[in-house]
């Protein structure tokens, strides 16, 4: 049974820092797609950033044009967690954030493509 845990939300001033982390377990394949996506009131559910896994020691990562330079998608070794570092936020990275995952080798930032989500986590940016 897949899970996928998100933590680390919360409200933070323009400009600042936060790093959402999202617990990953039985997934259990190789080659699968992990990503955060975010949903901000009234719009459609966003792709943010991907870690794509292409064996069990190499993985690529995938980046909206929106948060290029300023997130950086990552994973322990274990691959057990993903975080999300969001530096430089401004309002309108204001959303619930999901982490979502499927299992296989063509990934993308398409929301249709994952199975599995998590419960998302509230991320608030004042200015």
């Amino acid at each position: 049974q897949v899970q996928l845990v998100e933590s680390g939300g919360g409200s933070v001033q323009a400009g600042g820092s936060l790093r959402l982390s999202c617990a990953v377990s039985g997934i259990g394949e190789t080659r699968a797609c992990v990503a955060w996506f975010r949903q901000a009131p009234g719009k459609e559910r966003a792709g943010v950033a991907g870690i794509y896994s292409l064996s069990s020691r190499t993985y690529t990562t995938d980046y909206d044009d929106s948060v290029k330079g300023r997130f950086t998608i990552s994973q322990d070794n274990a691959r057990e967690t993903v975080y999300l570092q969001m530096n430089s936020l401004n309002p309108d990275d204001t959303a619930m954030y999901y982490c979502a995952a499927t299992r296989g080798h063509y990934c993308r930032l398409v929301a249709t493509d994952y199975n599995y989500w998590g419960q998302g986590t509230q991320v608030t940016v004042s200015s």
